[in-house]
This record gives C-alpha cells, structure tokens and sequence, in this order.
C-alpha cells in the first residue's frame, strides 16, 4: 500500500540514508503523516496542477507557516535544536561556503534526511531545500571533481563545455541530498582588484549572457526533479562586479560590499544583461548582492531595491522564481532590524539567509505583518514562489535522499570533462621561438608554489569559504598532471629552485596565489596583492636566468608580472584549474591545443585599474581577448 501513497504521506521512523552510510539493511517502519482534510488536500496529488497545488497549500497554512517557508538557517544554528525545524515550519537549510561537513555522499545524505524528518513532521509536512555554495563542482565533498572557476570557463569561451560542467555538478551534488547550489555567478568583473573576480565569466558582459542560459540549463535539467538535477541561483543581483574600489562601508571589503555608481542604461548593458539571460533559461531563484546601486540618487542596498527587484527583475523580465537573500545580507540594510527586514521583504526578497538568528527574524516579520508594515498578500506572493520551486524539484513526492548516483561522484568520464574544461582554458601569452609545445622526453626542471600545490590550483570556494593551500579533496597537481601526460620526460621539481638545476633543458616555474574568496581577496585588503610572491620572483630569476624558461599562472585574475618578465620565454595563464592538472600539462605538451583568450584585461601594472576593452585610455600588458594559438 505504501508505495501508492504520495511519499509526502511516508515518514520512516528511522533514517534509510544513515543505514545505507552503515551499509545495513533494516525494515523501514512507514508512518503515515496526515494533515488536517487530508482527503481534500490537492497539494498531496502530484498529478495535480502545480499552481494548484500552491494555491491549496497556501491555503492551509497559518502566517507562522509563511514566515518559515521564507526563512533560511545555517545548519550549526539548529544541530542542537532540530525539533524547531518542525516547530517553525523553516523552510530551508544551508551549509555557508562549501564547508566539508561529511566525507562521503551517504554521510551528508544522512545529515539532510535527518533534518528533512524533521520538517516532514511538520503540521503540513513541507520539506525542506537545502543549499550549498556548489560553484564549480560540489568543493564540498573530498571526492567530487572541481572544475576551473568562471574565469578560466570564460577564457576557454565555450559556454556548451561550461554546460557540461553545469550537469556534472548537478549530478555530484544532487546524490549528496543537496537540492540547491547558490550557482552560477553572472557577474561582470570590471575592476580585477575585486576578490570575486574568478565567480566572473569575464569583463565582457557578452560573455556572462552566453553562458548563463547553458549554465543554468545543465544544473537544473530538462526535469528539475530528476536525481541529477538542482535548482540554480542566478547571482549577485545586480552590479556586484562594478563597484568603485574603496566606495564600501566595511573597512575589511574595498570593493565586494561597495557602491556601483552608472547611469541606469550602463546597468542594463553591462550588469543586467547577464540575468535576462538567465531569466530566459529558467533559473528558479536569484540571490541578491552585498553591494549598492547609484543610479544618480544615491546608493541604494540592492537588498532593499525595490525598483530593480519587484519592477525590473519580477516584473519587466518576468522572473517567477524566488529571490533569496546574501548570508545576513539583510542585516545590513539598516541598523534598525525590523526596518531592514520591512524594507527588505518589501523590496522584493522572498527567502532570507539569517542565518542564525531566525527566531528573531521569523518573529520579526510575523510582527510586521500585524503591524501593517508587510502585506499578507506580499507574503504570500514570496511563499508561493518558494513552493512552486520545491514542487518542480519533486519534494513533496520524494523529500528523502537518492544516492543511488553517489557511484558516478569522482568519476573517470567527470574527471575527464574537468581536465578537457581546463586545458581549454589554458591562455598562452607570450611563446618565444615557439618553446611551446615541450617536447614530451625533455628534460625539464619544475619550481613554483604552483606546481604541486592541489589547494593553490582549486582556489576559493572549495572544502571551505576561502579554501586552502592544503587541499582536503582528491586531485592531481600540475606537477603530477606532467608526468602524466609526459612519463619520458626527466623532471627535477625543487618548490624554491634551491636544488641544482643540472643538465635540464627546459625550466616551468608554477607561479600561484593563495586561496581566497570574496572581500578577504580583494587587493589592499590583507595579502591578496595581485602580485607575483617574493618566493616565486626569486624561482623565475634562479630558473630563467639557466634555462629557456616557461611561467604558468594560477591565478583567479591578472596579476602584476610586467617587471618579471624578461627572462621568460613563454607566459601561460592557467587561471585556477581545478583539480585536474594534467589539463594544465595537456597543451604544456602538445596533446591539447592552446585557445584559450583573455576574458579580462591583464594591465602592466595594478594601478592601472579598472581598466576594461573600450576604455579611452586603454594600455594593457595584454588586451581582452588575446590568447596566442597552437596546435593540438
């Protein structure tokens, strides 16, 4: 009888996913949750129409109910009070910045079921969706392959290969129990010093608007419910990548919280443009951005904009998906807390990430419904949104993990998309005497803190909010990837070049940042400098003064090389790869082409930014576009 029941109706009193993570088998003892007139609840049939079903359940629930569905919580926040999943009928969880909380895909599976109980032991059993920073593969599982940032998928422009990254992503995150990725980020980076320059497909708003329709269209599938599907986020709304270095009001972020000053018509170019794309593709939610808007009457919080949110973003594009808010983005619009949420909620915000303190929020809201200061009915447009996209993810019919595509996570065929996804992006920039391609038995000598370094070469966003130089997810360093791709090759490596250089032929030094995301990265802000590190200048000057000598960057930006490059034979930016080095080797020895083209300017000198394709004064080390070509 059970497997005729909508699974909204099942509830097992213990959790299958956690005892498939202990490999065991059990009887799963089905409990039937039943709610008030559940003979006359359409919002259980999923043969029903889902605007119907929206309407029916909406009809049923208390404004408490509301207010939850529109609220979203750290899991830390209710590890220890789990009970107030169902309490406060909360309609979301998350797991800020791609934290690894789980080694396998049962055990995070295990986790969200645990909780996604919870909710289903609600009055009205509405599940939970559950979110995770997956932005360029699920960086939150050890296992799962990591593909190159935005940055390098631009520099490779190809958006169907980036849509290809899109589904594997989906699928490796999806069969973790994760239904959400706050994916993909369409900004349009103008000015490199900014810390989210790498989330950028580039400078050209041309570039955000091709691949954000693929992008989206591979993360959410032709049938969002599927076990290899999650639904998207279009983000940050809107002109995050166009903020005015030095113009935040957060001392420690001197461009990610900023204000982005411009007409209205260069919003829509350069900024906007990206999100009809979107918009176009069917993405099912948006999250807003930190930063402010000045169209010429001051900076507005893009969080409290009403007139981009509700009139241009719902209204002229015709987004019908959910609009979710920045990590205690809301908090930040004014120092008077229920002003914020009043403003905000108003605005045009439909689910908040608290993320914390949502027993403050939910009270706060439901008091401003009461007030007056919030409608019912703007309450229940955001709630109708949210519930229309758990319909389409197919939660209410089954709200539980399926895992049985766990297998395919860290996959020989994924990894190989990853590794064809980074040697596309490999962007060649100088090659004197065509040095390039190496010869595949040279005898070659390896420095850097690049080259066997998996954390620099994944970046920000991966295991954790600003990842890590010891990486704590599977992978193959550039080091690794070349002897791979070349086993007859003599490789010496020495990180420092302190060890003798011998009778090498060829030198590679693997220059690198360290990790870093949004705001800590910005340039001025910390050590993110945009230049080349004491230790790495010292390996270029040791190596390239013996030998015919490549750099490679690993980089999530240009950086400031100009004044190390004399010595150097052949440049090659790598942006940040991934975990598959050996797409960075594939075209160091000639088995994969070189095509990559700049997606942002590479100025001679930081102080030369902002400096975009088109600018009066425009005197770049390299141009937008530039990428020298060589055979495959």
């Amino acid at each position: 009888m059970g497997a005729h029941l909508p699974a909204v109706l099942r509830r097992p009193a213990v959790l299958w996913t956690a005892l498939i993570a202990a490999l065991a088998a059990a009887v799963v003892t089905v409990l039937v949750v039943v709610p008030d007139d559940a003979s006359e609840a359409s919002y259980l049939d999923p043969e029903a129409p889902v605007a119907a079903r929206v309407a029916d359940l909406l009809g049923r629930m208390t404004i408490e109910e509301k207010v939850g569905q529109m609220t979203q919580v750290a899991v830390p926040a209710v590890e220890g009070v789990p009970s107030d999943i169902a309490e406060l009928g909360i309609g979301s969880l998350l797991n800020g910045g791609s934290d690894a909380l789980h080694d396998t895909a049962e055990g995070w599976a295990a986790m969200i079921d645990g909780f996604q109980t919870q909710a289903m032991d609600s009055r009205l059993s509405i599940p939970l969706v559950y979110g995770i920073d997956a932005v360029h593969g699920n960086g939150a599982l050890p296992g799962a392959v990591v593909f190159p940032h935005n940055i390098g998928l631009g520099a490779a422009h190809d958006p169907d290969l980036a849509g290809q990254a899109a589904a594997i992503t989906a699928a490796e995150t999806r069969a973790t129990g994760v239904h959400w990725t706050f994916a993909p980020c369409v900004c349009v980076a103008r000015d490199s010093r900014w810390g989210r320059t790498y989330e950028s497909y580039g400078e050209d708003p041309g570039l955000a608007v091709e691949y954000a329709g693929p992008v989206v269209q591979g993360l959410q599938g032709a049938n969002l419910a599927a076990n290899t599907s999650v639904l998207a986020t279009a983000k940050h709304f809107v002109g995050d990548g166009g903020t005015a270095f030095g113009s935040s009001t957060t001392e420690d972020y001197l461009l990610d919280q900023g204000v982005t000053t411009l007409t209205e018509e260069e919003l829509r170019a350069i900024h906007l443009a990206p999100f009809k794309a979107a918009v176009d593709a069917g993405v099912g939610s948006v999250m807003a951005s930190f930063s402010s808007t000045d169209l010429g009457g001051g900076p507005v919080k893009a969080h409290a904009d009403s007139y981009l949110i509700n009139e241009v973003l719902k209204g002229e594009l015709g987004f019908d998906g959910f609009v979710v808010s920045d990590w205690q983005g809301v908090d930040q619009v004014s120092e008077d807390y229920a002003e914020a949420v009043r403003l905000s909620i108003n605005a045009g915000v439909d689910m908040v990430m608290v993320p914390f303190e949502y027993r403050r929020f939910i009270d706060t809201l439901v008091a401003e419904v009461d007030s007056g200061g919030v409608s019912e009915e703007r309450i229940d447009n955001a709630v109708s949104r949210i519930l229309t996209q758990k319909f389409a993810l197919g939660l209410f019919e089954r709200p539980f993990a399926d895992t049985s595509g766990a297998g395919e996570i860290g996959s020989a065929e994924h990894r190989d998309t990853a590794r064809r996804a980074a040697a596309a992006s490999q962007t060649l920039l100088r090659n004197d005497n065509a040095i390039l391609p190496l010869a595949a038995d040279a005898s070659i000598y390896v420095a850097g803190s690049g080259a066997d370094s998996l954390g620099r070469q994944l970046g920000g966003w991966t295991a954790s909010w600003q990842g890590s130089v010891e990486a704590v997810t599977e992978g193959t360093s550039i080091l690794a990837g070349m002897q791979e791709v070349a086993p007859d090759a003599a490789i010496t490596y020495s990180e420092d070049a302190s060890e003798p250089i011998g009778d090498a032929a060829v030198g590679v030094v693997v220059v690198a940042e360290d990790p870093y995301a949004e705001g800590i990265g910005d340039a001025g802000a910390g050590e993110h400098d945009m230049r080349v590190s004491d230790a790495d200048a010292a390996a270029i000057d040791t190596v390239c003064a013996a030998v015919d000598c490549v750099v490679i960057v690993v980089s999530g930006r240009p950086i400031e090389i100009t004044s190390h490059l004399a010595p150097v034979d052949a440049l090659v930016a790598a942006w940040l790869p991934g975990s598959e080095g050996a797409g960075v080797a594939d075209p160091l020895f000639g088995m994969a082409p070189y095509g990559g083209r700049l997606p942002v300017t590479w100025p001679r000198a930081n102080d030369q930014e902002p400096m975009n394709v088109g600018d009066e004064a425009y005197d770049p080390l390299y141009p937008y576009g530039f990428g020298l070509q060589t055979a495959g």
